[in-house]
């Protein structure tokens, strides 16, 4: 019988699996708790990091740390809540650099209502920061990634709460629009997929970063949590640096349309 097993040369073909040198990476949001840590892995495997937020400030400190520790890296800024200026920022990287190889899209915020007291400002705020910026993030970088012509990698930021509601919390906005962020990652991998771009999130559950602040320093609420949690601790920023990794370099190259949970196996037993 013919052997139909491809023969590879393990020692050359397992090389640069996580490997992003000579690659152009976006990080909206890349300031946050979060996006800092990724903005670092990112550019610690070679890739040339463009943070971008509302403050200049911040993102210009960030980059100049990442370049002072000699890599390379620049800032832009960004108004998520405008399609038009998403649009100007990714154009932004690709006039600087001269291509856009990773969209690593690190925006979200939360607005705590209970479900009696939600008020559509504040819905609408999420959904503006948290989906809808998702969605023309993705079409802007798929635009410059589609004319390159050599594939390119999405990864987006979500959340446990895209697939657990929480207890004794005003959620609604936050879970719905992360819930969301599910299938948009699903479906923008089946459209990109034909121009070998790769589409996928990182789900974890709370990480210690000043977003969470508010909710861990309530005692009753930090020990019922940690309950939950098998692993008995929430996430810290840099367990979320290896998932997002994998999905930005060519170890994920026949992975598309995934969600993978960074939650001490909270998903596995709720």
């Amino acid at each position: 019988m013919e052997q139909i097993t491809p023969k590879v040369d393990f020692d050359k073909e397992l090389n640069g699996l996580f490997d992003a040198s000579g690659k152009v990476a976006y990080v909206p949001g890349g300031y946050g708790g979060i996006g800092e840590a990724l903005c670092w892995g990112l550019a610690k495997a070679g890739a040339k990091v463009v943070i971008s937020g509302r403050s200049a400030e911040k993102g210009e400190e960030l980059a100049r740390a990442i370049k002072d520790a000699g890599y390379e890296a620049t800032n832009t800024t960004v108004d998520v809540n405008s399609v038009d200026d998403i649009k100007k920022s990714t154009d932004f990287v690709a006039e600087t650099y001269g291509r856009l190889d990773i969209l690593m899209n690190c925006v979200g915020i939360q607005r705590e209502e209970r479900l009696w007291d939600v008020t559509e400002e504040a819905y609408d705020e999420v959904y503006r920061v948290n989906l809808k910026s998702a969605m023309f993030l993705a079409q802007a970088a798929a635009r410059h990634q589609m004319g390159q012509g050599d594939g390119g990698k999405q990864c987006h930021l979500l959340s446990v709460r895209s697939q657990l509601g929480i207890r004794d919390r005003g959620y609604s906005a936050y879970c719905s629009t992360k819930g969301a962020m599910v299938m948009l990652v699903k479906q923008h991998a089946m459209e990109l997929a034909p121009h070998n771009i790769t589409v996928n999130g990182v789900a974890p559950t709370f990480v210690y970063t000043e977003m969470i602040r508010h909710v861990m320093e309530n005692p009753e609420f930090r020990k019922a949590l940690l309950a939950r949690i098998p692993l008995g601790r929430i996430a810290d920023p840099k367990d979320c640096v290896g998932p997002c990794m994998f999905f930005c370099t060519p170890a994920s190259n026949f992975v598309t349309g995934q969600t993978v949970y960074v939650d001490g196996g909270i998903t596995s037993s709720q």
